[in-house]
């Protein structure tokens, strides 16, 4: 009996021995691999040491105490008070994985080199790491002092390791780049979920508050602001490190970064009155082609603060480099909703914004719904938009046309129109002059695209819009007096040159003036060459020589014009509206005399019958009888109107 209980005192001292030599052993172990981690960042000149570190076998519990941390370029700084690694474990030599890692008391400082200056700082209570899986050693840092290289290696990093969560309550920051601003940041629960293999399910933050001190044109400004629900799903850390690599400057490609970020309400205010809020934001499907980016070429070109002022080569290398950065991105939806501004000029808000961006083109830009004053009035805007609005080109175009040593040709001002296919704008209510009356714009759409070199060869216009008549206005008297307070217009307008064929047709061209006429016509042309564009006045009037008149039709409907024309003049004659319309008609047939021509004699009688019955459609139909130079034409309709028309074979009817 007593060699058995010798015997289980024996095992369990051995058992206990075994048992502290082994943690012991571990916590050795520990303390070694985190030396070994801060040799790297002393061997690369910075600083780095740490306190007690224990380990708690049973709870397989680790503790680092008074981590501190400073790197040489650039110069960054971490402290942690406590670092604790629950569930620790190695499942094999190269990986390491824990089931909760907790930081108390984070500080995060970064200091930028002279002579920028300045420093940003971060505190955070309490950081948690849930499920963590990653390298049981980092490797060495890059020994490269790029900046670039040191971003691309912490999310290459980033994306070897994996967890369900990260969560920090919150963060307070700390910006100062003297004298050109002083800003506080706090962050609120933020949580980063579901990480794996660098991607990032959901990144958000409840609230974001900032209070900054700015400098405004040389006067002190007080900022202050607040973001809620900021959120941000499906970002790619693995891809953003692709982005960096220098080896990939070639890469055509799109990298995605983020799929969709939300944000709002958004407010901010100023000590100088004005105040903003935005209630939503959303961006969509973000993503970066390597071969545009060109972010150390970028860098390098920027001027150093306290640097001479660049050259005018060196301004536009800037600038190209600026716009390859633009066709580098993609943006699918970028979206703003609920825009109002408040400023002590007066308010003003907007329903939504809204525009994409791909190979450096803005496909639509788009604003709604603004709602404003003038100093005559309120301003409502349904909405404004530009088509295909080409940005990167329009800064590189910018450049060259600011160069004082060459001013710009007419051909590079037309040029820029290349840069954007259209224009649309939709319910626009202004005020009319110094009255209560408004000027409605229903619609107004310009687009224009199929250029030849610098001239766009298909053109159309669009326009309906509603205007008060102006009773001040001599010109109006006519209007006035027969009642009419408003006109209504509404107007169609094309225009296609085919330079294979030098075809230039006006079609359709349409008007409507409400409560007076229909009208709507096709003119062709022929024999139109490129060099009729020309800024060479010359050249220009030599090849217009060679353009002939083509087919022409013209359709005029009356809805009151003819009346409205016939009272005017009876009342200026002081007859009565009948006489009136039989002078006009006599007029008309004397003219028709005179010319002793059958195509004068044709639309005679059918404008006649026009004027003789209200409501009435007038149709003419001109052909060409042979080659008609459009130049002679229009000079023989000054001088000689019946034999310019007697080139032509004309159809003139008159219908109800």
């Amino acid at each position: 009996m007593v060699k058995i209980l010798i015997g289980l005192i024996t095992a369990v001292v051995v058992a206990a021995a075994g048992f502290f030599g082994f943690q012991f052993y571990t916590q050795h172990r520990i303390a070694t691999q985190i030396d070994a981690a801060f040799e790297q960042i002393c061997a690369a000149g910075g600083k780095a040491s740490h306190g007690k570190v224990s380990f708690d076998l049973w709870s397989r519990t680790a503790e680092v105490a008074d981590i501190a941390t400073e790197s040489a370029q650039p110069a960054v700084s971490v402290k942690i008070a406590r670092l604790t690694l629950s569930g620790a474990n190695q499942p094999a030599p190269e990986r390491f994985t824990a089931d909760r890692i907790e930081a108390a008391d984070l500080e995060v400082g970064v200091s930028a080199p002279a002579p920028a200056g300045g420093r940003i700082s971060y505190k955070a209570p309490r950081i948690a790491i849930r499920n963590y899986d990653g390298p049981a050693a980092l490797p060495a840092p890059p020994a490269s002092a790029s900046l670039i290289e040191k971003y691309r290696f912490i999310l290459e990093r980033f994306a070897t390791v994996s967890a369900s969560s990260i969560e920090i309550p919150s963060v307070a920051g700390v910006v100062n780049i003297a004298p050109a601003m002083a800003a506080n940041f706090i962050y609120s629960n933020i949580a980063l979920r579901d990480i794996k293999d660098g991607k990032v399910a959901t990144m958000q933050a409840e609230r974001v508050g900032f209070t900054a001190d700015l400098q405004q044109a040389g006067k002190p400004v007080t900022m202050t602001g607040d973001i809620a629900n900021l959120v941000s799903h499906d970002f790619d850390a693995a891809a953003t490190a692709a982005i960096l690599d220098p080896q990939k400057g070639n890469d055509d490609r799109y990298y995605r970064v983020y799929g969709q970020t939300t944000a709002g309400p958004y407010t901010v205010s100023s000590d100088q009155g004005m105040q903003m809020r935005i209630e939503g934001m959303t961006i969509e499907d973000v993503a970066i082609r390597p071969s545009r980016l060109q972010i150390p070429a970028l860098l390098a070109a920027i001027p150093v603060a306290g640097a001479p002022a660049p050259t005018p080569e060196q301004a536009r290398a800037l600038v190209e480099k600026i716009a390859s950065l633009y066709q580098a991105i993609r943006i699918g939806k970028t979206e703003m909703r609920g825009f109002s501004v408040a400023t002590p000029q007066g308010p003003f808000k907007l329903a939504a914004m809204r525009f994409n961006l791909a190979d450096g083109k803005i496909g639509e830009f788009a604003v709604e719904g603004f709602d404003g004053r003038s100093p005559k009035g309120p301003v409502k805007i349904g909405r404004f938009a530009l088509k295909s609005f080409d940005l990167a080109n329009l800064l590189r175009v910018s450049a060259q046309l600011s160069n004082p040593a060459q001013k710009p040709g007419p051909e590079q001002l037309i040029g820029l129109l290349a840069l954007l296919e259209g224009i649309e704008v939709k319910d626009v209510v202004v005020p009319f002059m110094d009255t209560a009356k408004t000027v409605n714009l229903d619609n107004f759409e310009l687009s224009w695209g199929q250029f030849v070199g610098p001239i766009p060869s298909r053109l159309r216009l669009t326009t309906k819009m509603t205007t008060p008549v102006d009773a001040k206005s001599p010109s109006m008297m006519p209007l006035v007096a027969a009642g009419i307070d408003s006109i209504a217009f509404d107007g169609d307008l094309g225009a296609v040159w085919t330079e294979t064929t030098g075809a230039f047709a006006l079609d359709p061209v349409k008007v409507d003036i409400g409560g007076m006429l229909q009208a709507s016509a096709r003119i062709s042309l022929g024999h139109v060459q490129r060099q009729v564009f020309s800024f060479n006045p010359q050249q220009a009037a030599a090849m217009a020589a060679q353009i002939e008149a083509g087919a022409i039709e013209l359709t005029l409907h009356d809805t009151g014009i003819v009346d409205l024309t016939i009272k005017q003049m009876a009342r200026t004659q002081n007859t009565s509206p009948d006489a009136a319309r039989q002078a006009i008609i006599d007029g008309i047939k004397t003219s028709q005399a005179s010319a002793a021509s059958p195509e004068a004699t044709a639309v005679g009688d059918a404008l006649a019958s026009f004027v003789q019955t209200p409501k009435s459609t007038l149709t003419l139909k001109l052909t060409p009888r042979g080659s008609v130079p459009a130049t002679l034409l229009i000079q023989q309709l000054k001088a000689d109107p019946a034999n310019a028309l007697a080139q032509f074979q004309v159809e003139a009817s008159t219908h109800q």
